[in-house]
This record gives structure tokens, C-alpha cells and sequence, in this order.
């Protein structure tokens, strides 16, 4: 230790600056240098450069503007020594147009004037992205360049690039993804000088070459790699490192009215366009409804629409089913229409199309005693699964995963698991791995047994079990997430003495649901949760209160449900409000326009099962209110949809064999 600390001192005046060997000072600061910035006026205004707004970020488009109007002298920035850094990054964010074979344009040149050579560079083509600069020795001078594959650059997306540069090593990053190293035979030099020369945005100093994308931000960041202060991002592609305040900001922010832009945009009027890959990100406008819509993912998604407001509801269609409808379940199948599966109590259960403004059979499915449905993708494979409540003809308690065929368009069988009771499915998925919930509600007359939780195989592709959960006559399982964390809530109805039991919400950690927080319920039967704003609510249906020994009165199913507030200082659920129901059954949360709702499945009141179920209203401080009262029998299950012609909810009944789907009707 003795001979160390006298190594140490000895060598600590070489290391320090005025003792022993000199030390040499950067060029510049070592922080992010805005590049775009010092070519910007302050005011976002100059010749022949727009400010153009594509795919919700804005960028500069140069290629009108002289190439010297995009330029300034290099000492601006180098204002200690001539010399560039030895190690640095180049951040880019641009979005390019397609070149043809051949051609190169510039993104940033570092020229000596008087000689009009360069001095670095770097340029793409259709197929690479090139680093240029000047490497000189005793023997003379030449250009070396570094070239990396580039060809995901033509496609009309944004994109952010880091090149990192370390003496011989070359590094170069898109969108926070994987990085492609080069160690070239030429080293970047050491102690190439700046003295005399300017830079250059967008060109090399001339016409050709001029860059006629759009660039939102151009950063030089010394003496390190940037993509440590830029990854991981939330929105890799738009990744920040430093933007010019001409480009800050979104749409609705007020320094839109200080710098003005262009929105680059085409819009169809008319009547419904195809919404594919090549009509991505561009609009429709819906005259007949005054509303503007977004192709995006080959659908269309409302952006800017006429503030609808819910006037009445109306009786749409009557649906005849196989029997008595325990639940529904709407989804829609891509290229192919909008469907409904009807869980029917007999041996047959149906899923309808929506075919000319009306539910037509189009499946009949052969089920037992059918709870509910739920429909879910993997990939681009499409499912639905049915909860089985009772046994099947080989007296087999077992629910069944059935998969879309795109060659027969019908669901076929495509796995059989063993269930007990079963009440509910819930699909989820969390960290890229697919799960399915059942809801096991009792095995013979023992309610207190495991649910499971299954997750996919994607070598067998099959659901293998993952979890089980202790639960009391499990009834509905639901999944939601809050930032980076994934829940699932249990709706328990029934411990065997007493439907006053707690239900249970659980969160997922280190790779399997832990419990998170209880709820004492009564009968519980489903959960909803909604979000309104950046406010975050559970709907519990209490269904009735009873315990064994006593005698059910008309009292014991009209009860409160309640609702429950996320919040977020105390990291739990605090009641909101509660709401006096009829042996609730579901929840169901919708909007209309600007406005939220709440519909509950309203299903006996203790002498009979025509019982009204209400339409809730949000109402900011008063919170949820009755504002429509909608004769019911022995509703069981609320679902919402929407179709071109306009939205609509449909009910299953549990105690007769018609549903019946009605229209919003808005002003």
C-alpha cells in the first residue's frame, strides 16, 4: 500500500494542468451543440424554408432556400481551437423521400471555403448512409468515407440516427435499435483543423446535393455517445436530444400561432374511401357526419368530429337467439365484418354478422351451458373462447378455444381445456407474452378453488397453465394497466356461507400476479374499468347480499355498487361513489361525443326480473347521474358498438330468448 501511494504522488503533477505535461482543452463545450439552432432564425422565420408537419412532428424542409442562407462559420461553435473533436456524435432526426439509384444528398458538410474542400461530411443514397471526412499525412491528403446500410431510411416514417465516432470506431444507431459498428483501417483524425471553414445544414455548399426531406433535428454532441442520453425512449423514432424551438411543441400548443406551419395532408371528401397501406396517413372527411378521420393502421380513426351529444335511445333490432343469452361478445374481424357471439345456456350458442344495419346468424357453435365469450388475437391469428359452465356429453367439465379459418371464414375447434364451472375468459397481455384468465366458479358444491391463469406457448402454440389463484365462486376476471404496471381484478361472488366476500385485485411482479389490494363486495358478478381524462375508475356489480341460514327478502338484491377512484398518493383504490342497483350483473362504459356513460345491467329486484336498467351520465363533481331508464328482462350482459351509420348497445337476457340492440340516437 505504501510503494502505491508513493507511485501516486509521483505521478499526480503530471496530471495536473500548469504541471508537468500539458493537458489540451476541448474546442468547445462538451454538451449537446443544436446545429439546426444556429441556422434558425429566433423568430422560425426564413426565405424558402418551410416548417411542414407530417406524422404529428414537425421538421424543416431546406431544399427551396439558398445553400449559404444554411450556414454559419465553424468557429461559432469552436470558439476555443480549430480543432474538431476527436470523439463525438452527429444526432439526426429526419424523414426522407425515396432517391433513385445513384443519387446522394447532404445532411450536414463541415467545407474550408478558401479551398472548397471538405472537410467532413455526411450524405445518404437509397441504400447507405455515408460518413465523410479528411484524413492527411506527410504523403498528402485524401477523403475517406464510411458507409453503412441505410435501405429502412425510404419509408416515408420519421427516424432518429446517432453516429458515434471513437478513433477508428464507427457507430451508427436507428431508433434505438441495435447498433451497426464499423472498424475502419483509417482512423478519424486526431487534429483535423477547422480554421477558415463553415458549416454547412442540408447541402455541400452547393445546389447539388441539396437535401429535399424534412430534418427536425441536427445535434453535435462532443466527446461522448448520445445514445446514452437519448435510449431507452418512449418514441424511439422521434427521440430528443435538443430541437430548435421552431419545431417544439404539438398541435393546440399556443406557440403554434408563433411559429405557423404547414400541415402536409390530403383529404378525401365523400363517402367512405378504402383505408389500406397506401392511403396510410391520410385523411377522410365524412360530409354527411362532419367529421375528419385518420387512416392509420389500415383503419380509420376519428381525429376531429362534430361534438355529438346523446338525445334518446331507440329500439334498433330484436334478435332472436338459441335460448337465454348469459353474456356477449362483439368484436370485428379485419376484411371481414363486425361480429357478435351470443353465449347461450343450451347446447348451441350463435355468433351473428352485422349485414345491412342488422345481427344475422352466421355461426352456430355447439357449447354447454355457455357464460360468456372472449374474443383475442396473436399476431394475425384470430380466437374466441367460451366459457363452459357445465359438463359436456361424456359428462366432461371442459371450455374450448375456437380459431378463425381465413379459408372456411368460420371457427373451427382449436383447444380444449379443463374448466370447473366456468363463468368468464380474459385475455391480456403482458410484456409481450399472451395470457388467458378463466373464472372457475365452483367444483360440485366447493366455491373456494383455484382460477388459472394460462399463458402461450409459442413452440407448441398452444395455452399451457401458467398460475393458479385461490378464488370464492370466481364470476369475472379483468385486466387493465396503469403506466408499467399490469393488473387483474377477480370478481368473487360465493365462499359457501356468505356472498359478503372480498374480491381481490392483483398486480404482476417478477413474472406472476401478486396481491395488490381487497374489496369487500356482495355477489359480485363483474368489474369494468374506465378511464375518463387522466382519472382511472372500477365499477363493481354487487349482485345480492345473502348468507346462509337467511332468508332472501327484496332488500337483498337491491344494494349498492360501487364505483372506485384510482389513487394514485396512497397507490390504492378509494371509493368513489356508490350507486343503488338490482342484482347488478354487468357495467358497461361508453361515449358520446365529449360526454362518458355508464349502463348497468339491472337484472331482478326481488319480485321480478322486469326491472329497468339505467344509463349514467359523468358529471364531473356530482359524478355519475341517471339520465335514461331502459326497460330490461333479466338483463344479464351490456356491450357497445359502433358502425358507420352510427353507435349502438346491444343486451343479452338471461330469462328470455331474445336480445335486442338499440340505437344512440345523438343531436
Amino acid at each position: 500500500m505504501s510503494a502505491l501511494l508513493t507511485l501516486c504522488v509521483v505521478l499526480l503533477p503530471l496530471a495536473t494542468p500548469g504541471r508537468g505535461a500539458q493537458r489540451r482543452e476541448p474546442c468547445t463545450d462538451l454538451r449537446p451543440l443544436d446545429v439546426l439552432a444556429e441556422v434558425v432564425p429566433s423568430d422560425g422565420a426564413a426565405g424558402g424554408v418551410r416548417t411542414v408537419q407530417v406524422l404529428g412532428a414537425r421538421g424543416l424542409q431546406l431544399s427551396a432556400a439558398p445553400p449559404h442562407a444554411w450556414s454559419f462559420p465553424a468557429s461559432r461553435i469552436f470558439f476555443r481551437c480549430d480543432l474538431f473533436p476527436e470523439e463525438f456524435s452527429i444526432v439526426v432526426t429526419l424523414k426522407v423521400p425515396r432517391l433513385p439509384p445513384k443519387k446522394n444528398e447532404y445532411l450536414l458538410t463541415v467545407v474550408a471555403e478558401e479551398r472548397d474542400v471538405l472537410l467532413l461530411g455526411l450524405r445518404y443514397s437509397s441504400t447507405h448512409l455515408h460518413f465523410l471526412f479528411l484524413s492527411e499525412d506527410m504523403a498528402g491528403a485524401w477523403q475517406t468515407r464510411v458507409s453503412f446500410r441505410s435501405a429502412s431510411l425510404m419509408d416515408s416514417q420519421w427516424h432518429t440516427l446517432v453516429l458515434a465516432v471513437s478513433a477508428g470506431s464507427f457507430s451508427l444507431i436507428m431508433d434505438c435499435g441495435l447498433p451497426v459498428d464499423i472498424m475502419a483501417d483509417v482512423p478519424f483524425p486526431a487534429t483535423l483543423s477547422v480554421r477558415g471553414a463553415r458549416v454547412f445544414v442540408g447541402s455541400r455548399r452547393r445546389t447539388k446535393g441539396l437535401f429535399t426531406g424534412l430534418v427536425r433535428q441536427l445535434v453535435l454532441l462532443p466527446g461522448s455517445d448520445a445514445t446514452l442520453r437519448l435510449c431507452p425512449s418512449r418514441n424511439a423514432q422521434l427521440a430528443e436530444l435538443s430541437i430548435p424551438r421552431v419545431l417544439q411543441g404539438k398541435p393546440g400548443d399556443n406557440e403554434v400561432l408563433k411559429y405557423p406551419y404547414e400541415a402536409d395532408m390530403k383529404v378525401t371528401l365523400g363517402s367512405r374511401p378504402p383505408c389500406t397501406k397506401a392511403q396510410d396517413a391520410t385523411f377522410w372527411f365524412d360530409t354527411a357526419r362532419k367529421e375528419l378521420h385518420l387512416c392509420a393502421s389500415s383503419q380509420w380513426v376519428s381525429v376531429l368530429a362534430a361534438k355529438a351529444k346523446l338525445d334518446y335511445v331507440e329500439e334498433h333490432q330484436r334478435l332472436p337467439t338459441n335460448s337465454e343469452t348469459l353474456g356477449l361478445e362483439v368484436f370485428g374481424i379485419p376484411g371481414v365484418g363486425l361480429f357478435v357471439a351470443a353465449a347461450n345456456r343450451k347446447a348451441k350458442s350463435a355468433v351473428y354478422k352485422w349485414t345491412d344495419g342488422k345481427f344475422v346468424s352466421y355461426q352456430n357453435i355447439p357449447t354447454h351451458q355457455a357464460q360468456s365469450w372472449r374474443h383475442f388475437t396473436i399476431g394475425r391469428e384470430i380466437f374466441l373462447a367460451v366459457a363452459n359452465f357445465g359438463p359436456n356429453e361424456k359428462g366432461q367439465e371442459v371450455s374450448v378455444i375456437y380459431k378463425w379459418s381465413h379459408r372456411k371464414l368460420k371457427f373451427t375447434p382449436y383447444q380444449r381445456i379443463a374448466t370447473h364451472s366456468a363463468r368468464d375468459w380474459e385475455a391480456f397481455e403482458v410484456d409481450g407474452e399472451h395470457f388467458l384468465a378463466v373464472a372457475n366458479h365452483r367444483e360440485g358444491d366447493n366455491h373456494n378453488i383455484d382460477s388459472v391463469i394460462y399463458k402461450w406457448n409459442p413452440s407448441t402454440r398452444l395455452f399451457e397453465a401458467n398460475q393458479t389463484i385461490a378464488t370464492s365462486g370466481a364470476y369475472d376476471w379483468e385486466f387493465f394497466t396503469v403506466g408499467p404496471y399490469s393488473f387483474l381484478v377477480v370478481a368473487n361472488t360465493f365462499n359457501g356461507t356468505s356472498t359478503k366476500v372480498h374480491s381481490h385485485l392483483y398486480i404482476w411482479l417478477v413474472g406472476s400476479f401478486r396481491l395488490f389490494q381487497s374489496f369487500l363486495t356482495l355477489g359480485a358478478a363483474d368489474w369494468e374499468v374506465f378511464r375518463i381524462g387522466d382519472r382511472l375508475f372500477l365499477a363493481v356489480a354487487n349482485s345480492h347480499s345473502y348468507d346462509v341460514g337467511m332468508q332472501l327478502r327484496n332488500d337483498s338484491y337491491t344494494i349498492n355498487s360501487v364505483i372506485y377512484e384510482l389513487n394514485v398518493t396512497a397507490q390504492a383504490f378509494v371509493k368513489f361513489q356508490d350507486i343503488p342497483t338490482c342484482s347488478a350483473l354487468d357495467w358497461e362504459f361508453f361515449s358520446v361525443g365529449e360526454d362518458h356513460f355508464l349502463v348497468v345491467a339491472n337484472s331482478f329486484d326481488g319480485e321480478s326480473f322486469s326491472v329497468n336498467s339505467i344509463i349514467y351520465r359523468w358529471q364531473g363533481y356530482e359524478g355519475f347521474v341517471a339520465v335514461h331508464s331502459l326497460p330490461t328482462f333479466g338483463c344479464r350482459d351490456w356491450e357497445t358498438f359502433a358502425t358507420s351509420a352510427g353507435s349502438y348497445l346491444i343486451y343479452s337476457s338471461a330469462k328470455e330468448p331474445l336480445s335486442r340492440v338499440l340505437r344512440l340516437r345523438t343531436t
